[in-house]
């Protein structure tokens, strides 16, 4: 494409932090960088005075200040960041104290509930002294098993502010799930729900917990939270351990107090998805945490205390860490619970039914007003009164109008979802307020990226974004004052050292390779739990390329400075030698209206590897010769005949991560034989199943 689907305006650019902050650094240390390539350039060859020059923009508080910035800044892992300086995380998230709302939380039933900063703040100040008159110090571990609600957030804040190590998973989870995550790192203190819904299904999660809280040894305390329609009963516990209603420990309590910490304090445990074993405990520092995340709300995503940010996430996926970051910026947090297709409408049953229902909601113009754009806005009232049904895939969508959204997050499955349903959110809302769309989770196709400027507003940033949970934040994400290029991730991330290498280590400024950052950044992990000698952490991101970080994507650089992924690296089929991500697959697959997703797998055969296509189709669409036909001729016409898989199986359902992600190493392993040793750690374990033994592989 020779034009970029979206540009900002001169206005807009002059008005965004990036931009104040490239003529901070400008000004700071006398240079002439001219936009943001330069920018990036020096912020990459200047890393220690680009990360102080984050620290004094976003005006970090240190309550003793650093005595250097960088120590063995050519170690990798090794380097020191800010030396000496204290800080508390939990400080800078609780600095506007105002009747702003920090907090909007809305669950799956529809129940909201608001809190300002204020009163964030006052409950976080109870229930850290709760847990001071526990005992719990710094370093201690305090665990939630928690939906997305204001409760774990008053959590997390408390644990920060005394230097408490944070840690939480979904309700959702099974229990060898919580006890392989949990029982690795000790929690002293459990923060749990009562129960959840999900999917219109009330969910109690009380024997989930009888069975958990015997296998985590040095547990302390249980902190019950009423959620989801489910009353706890305290008594079945206490026998175990020492259990308290969260109504008992969380009352507003004044003003917090914020515990001084080094820069390198833990703060943060998260996991690897566990399908290829036990979890690894990834611990993350305060410091280098808040700078990470204050330089990605502030700059890269242009959020201010006027706006009000979204990310469709649970507990148990960085994301969620990486939402409630915002509040350092004195935005409004939106958290959803529940199911984004929830009140469920009825389900579109097939392709023609799809199209049907789009031009049903043409026909409906008289139920709708006009936008700026002269587009029709979906009046919910009249259309009530009539009958009309929206589908279920705008729940989310209507989110953006109530509360005023302007970020809103999201996963590329989502978008994909809207678009098979023939949802056009600029038909039937205003989104009067939305600046910015991020998607992460797994590559954007290019398609989706048109069907977002087609579907909902032409006059936004659309930024699909990439890192993890290993890095709590992103190597490439978006950029307010830069073209969106269809298909790309628009730039790589101030202070990131961002390369695509070969497999000798040389770098490739064209072609695909591997994902590499080859200096050092404030939110590299401190290491893994209970790693004392750093070896499984140095195995698992420098092994392959010692002294530079080897993140395990697949991607290429563009012309214009951004990145494409094409998929994990471990997942890369290679037929004949010649090497294919995942993503360039789907991309094309997903052209296919009647597939709702597919997963593609590298099978060995004869020697090589062939290619191998499973699809999930549309309710009453059947796999025939025709179909198969479709598919693989539009693979072979947008991609290349060495894409075109040799066999395309239909199959009802297909394995993911909690957090969305689709599970290619675990199929593979399936469909070879091998164990997946680790089923509790997907959302949907039983689809395994599906690819055991079929017929036609073998």
């Amino acid at each position: 494409m020779s034009k970029p689907l979206w540009r900002p305006s001169p206005e807009r650019v002059a008005v965004s932090r990036m931009d104040a902050f490239r003529r901070f650094v400008n000004q700071r240390h006398a240079l002439a960088l001219a936009d943001y390539a330069a920018l990036h350039q020096w912020s990459v060859s200047a890393v220690a005075d680009f990360w102080q020059a984050v620290a004094e923009f976003f005006a970090v508080d240190f309550s003793t200040p650093p005595q250097r910035v960088l120590d063995n800044a050519d170690a990798m892992p090794g380097a020191q960041w800010f030396a000496g300086a204290e800080l508390n995380f939990a400080a800078h998230l609780l600095r506007r104290r105002d009747d702003h709302p920090a907090l909007v939380a809305i669950s799956e039933d529809g129940q909201r509930e608001q809190l300002s900063y204020a009163e964030l703040a006052a409950r976080v100040a109870g229930l850290q002294q709760h847990l001071l008159a526990l005992g719990v110090q710094p370093g201690d571990r305090v665990a939630a098993l928690m939906p997305n609600t204001w409760q774990t957030v008053v959590g997390m804040l408390a644990a920060a502010s005394i230097g408490a190590v944070w840690s939480s998973c979904s309700p959702d989870f099974g229990v060898q799930g919580v006890v392989d995550r949990f029982g690795q790192i000790e929690p002293r203190v459990l923060i749990a729900c009562s129960g959840y819904r999900y999917a219109g299904k009330q969910l109690d999660i009380s024997s989930k917990l009888a069975e958990i809280l015997p296998q985590l040894a040095g547990l302390q305390q249980l902190i019950v939270v009423p959620y989801g329609g489910v009353q706890p009963c305290l008594a079945e516990f206490a026998s175990v351990v020492s259990t308290v209603h969260w109504d008992h420990v969380s009352q507003p309590a004044g003003s917090p107090a914020f515990t001084a910490l080094p820069f390198a304090q833990p703060l943060y445990i998260l996991y690897s998805s566990g399908t290829t074993g036990v979890p690894k405990c990834i611990v993350h520092g305060a410091g280098g945490t808040l700078l990470q995340h204050l330089k990605e709300h502030g700059l890269h995503t242009d959020l201010g205390s006027e706006d009000v940010l979204f990310y469709f996430t649970t507990c148990g996926w960085m994301m969620w860490n990486w939402l409630v970051s915002g509040l350092a910026l004195g935005a409004t947090l939106v958290l959803y619970d529940g199911s984004p297709f929830e009140p469920a409408s009825r389900p579109l049953k097939n392709v023609g039914e799809a199209a049907s229902a789009r031009q049903k909601q043409a026909k409906k113009r008289s139920l709708h007003g006009v936008n700026e754009h002269s587009e029709p806005v979906f009046n919910a009232a009249k259309a009530t009164e009539v009958g009309f049904q929206r589908p279920a895939a705008e729940r989310l969508i209507d989110l953006i109008d109530a509360e005023n959204i302007s970020v809103f997050g999201t996963s590329a499955k989502y978008l994909a979802a809207l678009e098979k349903a023939g949802v056009e959110p600029n038909r039937s809302h205003q989104l009067s307020r939305l600046k910015a769309v991020l998607s992460t989770g797994s590559p954007l196709a290019h398609e989706g990226f048109d069907y977002v400027y087609r579907g909902f507003k032409p006059d936004l940033c659309l930024s699909s974004i990439s890192g993890g949970t290993d890095i709590v934040s992103c190597f490439a994400l978006g950029n307010p004052t830069a073209p969106v290029w269809r298909g790309e991730l628009q730039c790589k991330g101030l202070g990131m050292a961002v390369e695509v290498w070969g497999d000798e280590g040389q770098r490739f400024s064209e072609g695909k390779g591997e994902l590499v950052c080859s200096k050092p950044f404030p939110s590299m992990p401190l290491g893994f739990w209970k790693d004392e000698d750093g070896s499984r952490f140095r195995a698992a991101y420098f092994e392959r390329f010692p002294g530079v970080w080897a993140h395990g994507d697949y991607a290429e650089e563009t012309p214009h400075g951004g990145l494409i992924i094409h998929g994990r690296s471990d997942a890369v089929l290679n037929p004949g030698g010649v090497r294919i991500g995942t993503a360039e697959i789907y991309r094309q697959v997903e052209k296919v209206e009647a597939v709702l997703e597919s997963l593609a797998i590298g099978q060995q055969w004869q020697g090589d590897v062939r290619v191998v296509l499973f699809v999930r189709l549309r309710d009453g669409v059947t796999l025939d010769a025709a179909l198969e036909a479709e598919i693989r001729q539009v693979i072979r016409a947008n991609a290349t005949p060495r894409h075109v898989p040799a066999k395309i199986i239909a199959v009802t359902d297909i394995p993911r991560t909690r957090s969305g992600k689709i599970v290619e190493l675990a199929v593979r392993n399936v469909v070879h034989g091998l164990p997946v040793k680790n089923t509790d750690a997907l959302a949907n374990p039983e689809a395994l199943a599906l690819f055991r033994d079929l017929p036609g592989l073998q």
